[in-house]
């Protein structure tokens, strides 16, 4: 219980941190586009269209693999297991109420940014985060390309971040939903590696069999 509270602790400071040092009006509409490119369905788009040149199929696969594992993990498994509450909703979760310093803390320094509208799903991990980082792995693994996969890897953290900046997930959300996306990125990357593995296999002996 002091673990849990040293980590609501934590994830306020952050948010304290965010709200008085960084968010500002300036910024919030590019971090609102940023946010958007997490939200499900830009990174199977691109995995999709990856997959249809041969000479990035591989990419795409890894893409793709990664993707799927950690929309069954995450939103199947984990999201409801855990069931942690957003943060603009922590005060209404029962537990809090063993930590009364700390939802008088939450509700004194917690202010919801409204920059956009309120998710509905359980907090942990981050979703976006995951999915970001899942992609920018199987990037790295499928091309070992720095120059393709530092900016991946870059383009994920700023995704991650904006989750922050919105206050719709806690900082550990984020960081939880990193260090899954990378372990989701190097699945995927293998199932795409050995279900290409097959199909090739499969294709060559039916060449051999025609011929």
């Amino acid at each position: 219980m002091i673990f849990l509270e040293a980590i609501l602790n934590f994830d306020l400071s952050v948010f304290d941190f965010v709200s008085n040092h960084i968010i500002a009006d300036w910024l919030s509409p590019i971090m609102k586009v940023l946010t958007i490119l997490g939200d499900g369905w830009f990174f199977p788009i691109i995995a999709v269209i990856l997959l249809i040149p041969k000479k990035t199929r591989k990419v795409g696969a890894a893409m793709l693999g990664g993707l799927l594992v950690m929309l069954v993990i995450n939103n199947y498994i984990l999201k409801p297991v855990i069931a942690r509450p957003r943060p603009f909703n922590l005060l209404e979760w029962d537990g809090i109420k063993q930590y009364p310093a700390l939802a008088q803390k939450w509700a004194e320094t917690y202010v919801y940014p409204n920059i956009i509208s309120q998710p509905h799903s359980f907090s942990f991990p981050s979703g976006h985060t995951s999915s970001s980082f899942a992609a920018a792995t199987a990037v790295a693994l499928s091309t070992k390309n720095g120059k393709i996969s530092v900016p991946a890897f870059i383009l994920a953290a700023i995704i991650g971040f904006t989750r922050i900046y919105m206050h719709v997930h806690y900082c550990t959300d984020v960081l939880a939903g990193a260090v899954l996306g990378v372990v989701y990125g190097i699945i995927g990357y293998f199932i795409a590696k050995f279900v290409l593995g097959l199909i090739e296999k499969a294709i060559a002996k039916r060449a051999a069999k025609k011929a």
